[in-house]
């Protein structure tokens, strides 16, 4: 933004008020607005490929009303928001929320007061930018993980996803439902493919930029742990979870507990069954981004349409956009 204009996300549900915000900021020589969300979860989409400097949020919307999007959207994300609504009662719950302003909306049938509201707004817009609080370290500061999860038709979803994924990314940790000694052959495949460097994970590996660690198939289930500033491999031995061993939903519960908040990525893909919907859903709740793959590109949509039907995803892909999603946001995990 130094030197240039001030870029803005508009978030309303109704299509007439997005159309006059719209118009008003856009009237102006220092302020752009760079997209439009119809609710929260199409603006947190947005939030992360257009990365705004300012947002202006609705409160009565879909899914999810806006000062609860902004309780669960600060603490990770750290971007000046003006709420504009016609609730003039819910102003202090928005500001307590860590709204910068709050800005009523006029009657569309009072042409004075839309003119009022339209010359103010770009005014507004400014203020909340100057009182923008530094980020706090977050994914884009500190040292992220990348959590993949597949089954039936996975391994060809996960080879095709790793084949495309850059070399300067958080480490990736992978478990894919295979026999033993399969997946040691699996990873000796990809790392002669890919260029991240792939093995199959032991026992105190430590998680670490470039490299990509898939679960051995068998009797042991995988788990990270961080201790101090590193995050390693842990193997354990136990019973099946959702039939399996190992199992995905394992694995991403231990990353949603020791690894918690945008420095993590989710993502789930093709498989009978359920596994890793819960252990997704459980990252997502401590800020993840969460990524499972759509129906149509997926041989059997079991386990991602298990996630997305609790709500466990952040962004349906098919599958040869997932790769992309994933270094995009790893982009930020530095």
């Amino acid at each position: 933004m130094p030197g240039g204009k001030i870029r803005v996300l508009v978030v309303d549900d109704s299509l007439f008020f997005r159309g006059m915000l719209v118009r008003g900021l856009s009237s102006v020589s220092d302020i752009e607005v760079v997209g439009e969300a119809y609710d929260p979860y199409d603006a947190r989409d947005r939030l992360l490929g257009l990365e705004p400097d300012v947002m202006t949020l609705d409160i009565e919307m879909p899914n999810m009303n806006g000062v609860e999007f902004l309780k669960i959207l600060l603490p990770q994300w750290k971007i000046p928001v003006v709420v504009i609504s016609s609730r003039g009662d819910l102003a202090e719950a928005a500001k307590r929320a860590g709204a910068a302003d709050f800005f009523q909306k006029p009657d569309p049938k009072n042409p004075d007061a839309v003119k009022t509201f339209l010359a103010e707004l770009p005014k507004r817009v400014r203020y909340a930018v100057s009182k923008t609080i530094p980020a706090a370290p977050s994914a884009r500061t500190g040292s992220g993980i990348i959590a993949l999860g597949a089954s039936t038709g996975g391994t060809q979803a996960t080879a095709r996803i790793l084949k495309e994924l850059p070399a300067d990314l958080p480490g990736i940790v992978i478990v894919q439902h295979m026999p033993p000694d399969f997946t040691r052959m699996y990873a000796q495949s990809l790392d002669r493919d890919c260029a991240l460097k792939v093995a199959e994970a032991r026992e105190g590996d430590v998680v670490e930029r470039g490299k990509a660690l898939i679960a051995p198939g068998g009797e042991t289930h995988m788990e990270i742990q961080k201790r101090g500033d590193k995050v390693y491999i842990h193997l354990k031995r136990g019973e099946k979870v959702n039939g399996h061993c190992p199992s995905v939903d394992t694995l991403f519960h231990s990353v949603a507990k020791d690894m918690p908040g945008r420095s993590t990525v989710g993502v789930l893909l093709t498989g009978m069954g359920v596994d890793g919907a819960q252990g997704l859903l459980a990252m997502k709740k401590t800020g993840a981004y969460t990524v499972g793959q759509d129906e149509k590109s997926s041989v059997v949509y079991g386990m991602p349409r298990e996630a997305f039907e609790i709500g466990a995803v952040t962004r349906q892909a098919p599958l040869e956009n997932i790769a992309g999603l994933i270094a995009k946001y790893a982009q930020g995990l530095r």
